[in-house]
């Protein structure tokens, strides 16, 4: 047996290959499937199933690219209704590859077709459980994501206290929980950062799990406090259920190097955004008018789909030499297509044919005091309302770069701003966003809140240990 988790940070998502005896089986691929053909290729396999725990929200899946290159299966729970060729199992179906076998169940409820599958070994013994977005460690999967759904987040609470009770919690404690997503997805509230556990540590330690939580408990407690999904979200529910443009075609048309006059000719088109993807001190001492900065070593592609809220946004990028087919292939992950090309020799190449370059104010925390004590600048803290109640500036105003698009900035265009997050990427995001929109006094602070927290002579709203 063969089992390996392939986890990508940057989405929090956890796809799986499966191999025995020269067959393989793919569960919940990302959109570039191509690590997963070399696997098979590695193992001497054929990939016999491409397998789907739900219609996923948060990224598009790779399911059809990977069918079209192996001819693998593909393969949905109960209820899914997708618009190609594909298997739907019914609940309780076996599906064998080599001498194991994965046995379907159907567990509705983050989602209808929401699908759970138990690995059993050569014995026929059940070893480990593919959860989807069903069951996380530490969390289950929101109730509120299902397009198109008729049943309300409520219903669907419900019908996952069902689920759980009826298919997943009867499962010996032995057997090891690998869910779809970790710590920093949209599609739970409190992921653990673990990306795998034993049901049986999970039925210790999940609130949701426990044989006293009542029905109606496990409603109110999953439908409460959770966040507007990204905007995104339901367009890769599109995507994943009616079907997609090839990834090499999406590559071929955003692989395009682009001359520094031929660059702005294009970016001179007010449709088209100017995406700065390299890292935060590149983009503050010098990038182009205009440009969001968005960068790679971050979560790079849900930071993308929460600000720009048009799936078919036109993107001009700007990327660190020899990471442009990173930079179209995370924006293809969450349903962008539409990269038009790279500038070809960076900011550099820019300068070079004499065209205009800016900066970006940024400081070190420890520089914020004397700032204060100058004169009374604005603090946004651009975190997320849980990590603000557990700690903070006592001067800062919240401004979670989750509102960006449907909040009005609490400043005047030219007022001294201080911006920080955590770490100070989301916060180098939104001061990007607010330049571009004409705010014109804006300070990143570097290191965010995390360097704000050991600086002395700052006033802070105590709380319970903020997150970094």
């Amino acid at each position: 047996m063969k089992l390996q988790q392939l986890y990508t940070s940057c989405l929090a998502q956890g796809a799986y290959y499966l191999q025995s005896e020269g067959e393989a089986v793919v569960i919940d691929p990302l959109r570039d499937v191509e690590p997963y053909v070399q696997r098979a290729e590695q193992d001497g396999a054929r990939i016999k199933y491409v397998i789907e725990t739900h219609f996923h929200a948060d990224f598009v899946s790779g399911h059809l690219d990977l069918s079209a290159a192996t001819g693998a299966i593909v393969v949905f729970g109960p209820e899914a209704k997708p618009g190609f060729e594909a298997h739907i199992a019914e609940d309780g179906e076996v599906l064998r590859f080599g001498k194991l076998s994965l046995e379907v169940l159907h567990t509705p409820g983050h989602t209808p077709e929401s699908t759970c599958y138990l690995l059993r070994n050569e014995e026929g013994q059940p070893h480990a459980l593919f959860s989807g977005d069903t069951l996380f460690i530490g969390d289950v999967g929101r109730p509120d994501l299902a397009a198109g759904a008729t049943a309300t987040p409520q219903e669907m609470a419900a019908t996952l206290y069902r689920s759980l009770r009826s298919k997943i919690m009867p499962l010996p404690d032995s057997v090891l929980v690998y869910p779809a997503h970790g710590a920093g997805s949209a599609c739970g509230k409190n992921m653990s950062k673990e990306t795998s556990d034993t049901l049986g540590h999970q039925k210790e330690v999940n609130y949701a799990l426990q044989k006293q939580m009542t029905e109606e408990a496990f409603v109110q407690e999953l439908t409460t406090g959770i966040s507007a999904p990204p905007a995104y979200f339901p367009h890769n529910v599109h995507f994943n259920k009616a079907g997609y443009e090839a990834l090499d075609l999406v590559l071929n048309r955003g692989l395009q190097p682009l001359g520094p006059v031929q660059f702005k000719t294009l970016a001179a088109d007010p449709t088209v955004v100017i995406l700065d993807t390299r890292s935060p001190s590149a983009f503050v001492q010098r990038h182009l008018p205009a440009s969001i900065f968005v960068g790679l070593d971050g979560q790079f592609a849900p930071w993308v789909g929460s600000v720009f809220p048009d799936i078919n946004q036109k993107f001009l990028l700007v990327v660190e030499e020899g990471r442009e087919k990173e930079a179209v292939t995370r924006l293809a992950r969450v349903g962008y297509h539409q990269a038009l090309g790279y500038l070809q020799g960076g900011v550099a190449a820019w300068q070079q044919a004499d065209f205009e370059v800016q900066s970006t104010a940024s400081l070190p925390a420890q520089d914020v005091p004397g700032l204060l004590a100058e004169g009374s600048p604005l603090i946004l803290d651009a975190r997320r309302p849980g990590e603000f109640n557990a700690g903070h500036l006592k001067q800062a105003l919240l401004y979670p770069l989750d509102d960006v698009l449907t909040v009005q900035p609490p400043m005047q265009p030219t007022q001294r701003t201080l911006v920080h997050c955590a770490g100070g990427y989301r916060s180098l995001i939104l001061v990007s966003l607010l330049a571009s929109r004409g705010y014109t006094n804006l300070v990143n602070i570097e290191g965010g809140y995390s360097a704000l927290r050991s600086v002395e002579g700052l006033d802070h709203v105590a709380g319970a240990s903020c997150s970094a």
